[in-house]
């Protein structure tokens, strides 16, 4: 098999420019611009019909785009179809692999279509397997296999050909927490051997467990895109936690805040459950300044410490709408 054409080191895998797509009178995509740097993963957030799975499939050149650019691995989408499908790798929401065959005859198959021989198929194949430890299931008919090692062996079959670029659309969807957390042990491994990875989810931990960098979409436009941390303290900012070394303090401390108008420090609160008080800060120097005066008022102080919001948090001050993982959580309760 010749070897595949990737960006070279240190530039960008994935660069979309503009991309749009209609279908009928919904506008799933309107003007997406994006990139992600080789040898990372970028993670794409938003609520369900935001375009996540229509940027993928355009990007997998499943279907076409209305309007924009997009390049892949040095590949244009529109141009050049059939080398970029050799050079990506592709997971969507649910198990793609033929149910008939076994596990090994998948891939093996796969291999094969990937233009490998059969002594490299058969032996990608078994690689593959062990590395997903699917291996005692290898000659079991994929109907036979639960929901977990399905979604290991389709994540297997978008692995066989090495790709430059993998697109995981909601991969964890359903999956038990062991079987995600494998999932995403998977993924860190790819990204070390330098492979680039696309992620879109509804789950914020997966966000914060794999992604470089996130881009959030809502009603098919990008509306915020950054580092998670850059993102938390866009939305929401730091906050400072103080505990008093005496509960009776509390509001004392409050009250010293309020009246000493201190630059840009406002809305100081009091917890009693928690015995602590959050300052919200945005700067360094507003921390020092917090703790300077409340030490020049005599308070004893057991403990600080600075927070961002959630990431939970950040999506819904920009979307407006809960995870699925949040939903999730509110219903089990």
């Amino acid at each position: 098999m010749k070897p595949l054409k990737t960006t070279s080191g240190g530039g960008n895998a994935v660069e979309v420019r503009g991309l749009a797509k209609q279908f009928g009178e919904t506008r799933a995509l309107d003007g997406v611009d994006l990139q992600v740097s080789q040898g990372t993963v970028l993670g794409v957030l938003g609520p369900n019909g935001a375009g996540k799975t229509t940027l993928v499939r355009i990007l997998s050149t499943l279907i076409r785009p209305d309007a924009g650019t997009a390049r892949v691995a040095g590949y244009d989408v529109l141009a050049q179809p059939r080398q970029l499908r050799r050079v990506i790798g592709l997971t969507g929401q649910y198990a793609s692999v033929d149910e008939k065959l076994s596990g090994r005859e998948n891939l093996y198959m796969i291999g094969r279509l990937l233009d490998l021989s059969r002594k490299q198929a058969r032996a990608r194949a078994d690689e593959m397997l062990e590395r997903f430890s699917l291996t005692e299931a290898a000659r079991r008919p994929a109907m036979q296999y639960s929901g977990g090692m399905r979604r290991r062996l389709d994540l297997a079959a978008s692995m066989i050909g090495r790709p430059a670029v993998l697109y995981l659309d909601e991969p964890t969807t359903g999956l038990d927490p062991r079987t995600r957390n494998e999932v995403w042990e998977e993924v860190q491994r790819m990204v070390a051997d330098g492979a680039t990875v696309l992620l879109t989810t509804q789950y914020m931990e997966e966000a914060e467990q794999l992604a470089d960098e996130l881009t959030v979409i809502d009603r098919g436009r990008v509306i915020a895109e950054g580092r998670i941390d850059a993102l938390k303290a866009k939305v929401g900012g730091r906050t400072l936690r103080i505990t008093p070394g005496d509960r009776a303090e509390l509001p004392l401390m409050v009250a010293a805040l309020a009246q000493a108008g201190l630059d840009g420090i406002a809305g100081a609160t009091a917890d009693e459950a928690e015995g602590a008080v959050y300052v919200p800060i945005v700067s360094d120097e507003q921390l020092t300044a917090v703790v300077g005066l409340l030490g020049s008022h005599g308070f004893s102080i057991a403990g600080i410490g600075t927070h961002l919001p959630s990431l939970d948090e950040v999506f819904l001050a920009l979307t407006g709408q809960k995870t699925a993982e949040a939903n999730e959580l509110e219903v089990a309760a």
